[in-house]
C-alpha cells in the first residue's frame, strides 16, 4: 500500500518479501518510479522478512531515483532487517530511520 505525505510516497510493506511477492514489489516500485522526482520512504514496520534478492530491487530503484534527483530511504526495520541491511552493507547506501515521520522530516531539511 502506498500513501503520500508532503510529496513523499510512503510504501508500506508487510508480511514477507520473497519469491512469492516479487511481482507485487516490482509493480509497486515501477508505479512509484513513474513520478518525475521520486521521493520514497519504504515503511518496514510491519515487514517480517525480506530476502537479499528482494533488497536488490531497492538498490536498482535507488539508482534510477538518484539519477532523477530523488531519494529512497527505509523506516522502521525490525532487528532482523536492520542487521541484514548492516551485514550486506546497505546501511551505508540507504538512509535508515526509526520512524516514517523521521524520514520525512529529514527530507524537509
Amino acid at each position: 500500500m502506498t500513501d503520500y505525505r508532503c510529496d513523499v510516497a510512503v510504501l508500506r510493506l508487510s508480511g514477507e518479501l520473497d519469491s512469492d511477492t516479487a511481482t507485487s514489489l516490482h509493480d509497486l516500485l515501477a508505479d512509484l518510479l513513474e513520478r518525475t522526482v521520486p521521493r520514497i520512504v519504504v515503511d518496514m514496520t510491519d515487514l517480517k522478512f525480506c530476502d537479499s534478492v528482494r533488497l536488490s530491487a531497492f538498490v536498482t530503484a535507488k539508482q534510477v531515483i538518484s539519477a532523477r534527483g530523488g531519494w529512497l530511504s527505509f523506516a522502521g526495520p525490525n532487528r532482523f532487517l536492520a542487521e541484514l541491511l548492516e551485514t550486506i552493507g546497505l546501511s551505508r547506501y540507504f538512509a535508515i530511520f526509526p520512524e516514517v515521520d523521521d524520514a520525512i522530516a529529514a527530507a524537509q531539511i
